[in-house]
């Protein structure tokens, strides 16, 4: 991901920023970056996941946050505002800021032509240094198609890609989210890749 401006900080510098932030920062590696606005497509996915989530999650241990709160990666000093997350179980978060969740179980990243290396690569390689985190999914934004990640017992990380029309499967919650739902409201969207 190339950030279009960095400030580089301490964590202590990041935290206190970014209370004191009308923008939302992620923060790696001493530097935070302004997070950048989303086209309405990938905003309306992000809500369709969110809604799908929360439906299929009420009366359960598990609850879906939107893109607001941020999680942080204690090993690797990572802050990021996923564009959803589950938790299940209580709310464990950072002690420095009170506001960045430690125990994701279940994370959703909206892809976009910007960020979707990073989100692949650098970030996903944060994400996986999470205890609790057991599955990592990833939605296009530019064509109908889901990537399931879920760690297995070994600790290696299995792929589903799920093609339209499927439902994908989110065994660490015991749900699963019909691609249909996910991307309602975008029948436009292609279902191969341009």
């Amino acid at each position: 991901m190339a950030p279009a401006e960095k400030l580089h900080m301490t964590e202590d510098e990041y935290v206190a920023f970014e209370r004191a932030s009308d923008l939302k920062h992620e923060y790696a590696n001493g530097d935070a970056w302004a997070m950048s606005g989303g086209t309405p497509e990938h905003s309306l996915i992000a809500a369709n996941v969110v809604g799908a989530l929360w439906g299929r999650l009420r009366g359960r241990p598990c609850r879906a946050y939107q893109s607001d709160l941020s999680v942080h990666v204690e090993e690797t000093g990572l802050y990021a505002y996923p564009d959803a997350t589950v938790i299940c179980g209580s709310l464990r978060v950072h002690p420095k800021d009170g506001r960045s969740a430690l125990n994701p179980k279940v994370i959703f990243e909206v892809l976009s032509d910007t960020s979707e290396a990073y989100d692949r690569g650098a970030k996903f390689q944060h994400y996986a240094r999470l205890p609790d985190l057991a599955e990592y999914v990833l939605v296009a934004q530019s064509q109908r198609r889901v990537e399931h990640y879920r760690r297995l017992e070994s600790g290696q990380w299995l792929l589903t890609a799920y093609p339209p029309g499927a439902e994908v499967e989110l065994p660490a919650l015991g749900i699963a989210l019909p691609l249909d739902e996910i991307y309602a409201g975008l029948e436009g969207l292609p279902t191969e890749p341009a």
